[in-house]
């Protein structure tokens, strides 16, 4: 792609949050993401709107964040009724499938229910939710990237076919 800019990579991906310790709790005491930084304000700087919230940030091994919004009401982020629960999520990697399977056994011993490992063919992953109903999914890297090319070279095609497809007809 050219142009006058380049994405290079993620910063921050922000949620809504129903209590703020709570969800630093599971993310620092759990998942083992540190709090990098906190953010409190009445007003938000973007509109000037008088919201007082706390917006907290925990830092990933790569240097991006998973943030999260509390505006201080008791009050997490609502699901779309018409959307599966396991079609939102966020996806986090970890080295290895052994580090998989020990954030397992740590989510499992924290009384947190897991779903997993399912092999995706390209990643193994597990699943589960966050106190505020956030589906997560930590995943591993399983294909080569040999593999991954090939899949590249043909995802053009794949999305068309997808997206050309009969779409009253059961699939």
């Amino acid at each position: 792609m050219s142009g006058d800019f380049q994405i290079r990579g993620l910063n921050h991906f922000a949620w809504r949050c129903r209590d703020a310790e709570e969800t630093r709790a599971f993310y620092e005491d759990l998942l083992g993401l540190p709090l990098a930084h906190v953010i409190k304000a009445d007003h938000v700087p973007s509109t000037g709107e008088y919201c007082p919230y706390v917006h907290i940030f925990f830092e990933m091994a790569d240097g991006s964040y998973v943030a999260f919004f509390d505006l201080g009401d008791d009050t997490a982020t609502v699901p779309d009724p018409e959307t599966p629960a396991w079609v939102n999520h966020l996806a986090l990697e970890v080295p290895d499938e052994t580090a998989l399977m020990a954030a397992k056994a740590r989510l499992e011993k924290a009384d947190v229910s897991v779903i997993g490992p399912t092999d995706h063919g390209i990643i193994k992953s597990i699943y589960f939710f966050d106190p505020n109903g956030i589906r997560l999914e930590l995943t591993t890297r399983t294909a080569t990237p040999k593999e991954m090319a090939e899949h590249a070279a043909h995802a053009h095609e794949a999305l068309a076919a997808w997206t050309g497809r009969d779409r009253t007809a059961a699939d």
